[in-house]
């Protein structure tokens, strides 16, 4: 839950790095509550549909600008621009490339987007 939060508080940082557990834990906490609102809607029946989509997209709005700047952090982790993240335009190809670029290992030194982040402790 410390590495959800910690992408949260960076809530419009495009700057500097995101290590792989950064971006993984996020994605996964993001799957968790999308399904913890659909179990919310299913439980309410008809009505809960209604609320449901509502959460559903306020949580979706909510997550938008953090899901990029992660995106583009991880970009930079891994050597490259984070304009890299419009590949993901391009049908298929490019989403199956953006995949491989987040399970790409870090860069180990030092490059322009700042030090190695495992090298920093972990968020708490």
């Amino acid at each position: 839950m410390n590495w959800y939060l910690a992408v949260i508080k960076k809530y419009a940082d495009f700057e500097g790095r995101a290590r792989r557990k950064e971006y993984w834990m996020f994605i996964l906490f993001n799957i968790l509550i999308s399904f913890a609102i659909g179990i919310i809607g299913a439980l309410l029946g008809k009505s809960g549909g209604i609320i449901s989509v509502s959460l559903s997209g306020l949580y979706s709005l909510f997550i938008f600008i953090p899901s990029i700047a992660v995106i583009v952090r991880r970009l930079h982790d891994t050597n490259r621009s984070g304009w890299w993240i419009l590949i993901g335009l391009i049908p298929f190809f490019g989403a199956i490339i953006l995949f491989i670029f987040m399970i790409l290992d870090s860069d180990p030194n030092a490059n322009a987007y700042g030090e190695n982040p495992k090298l920093a402790p972990e968020p708490e």
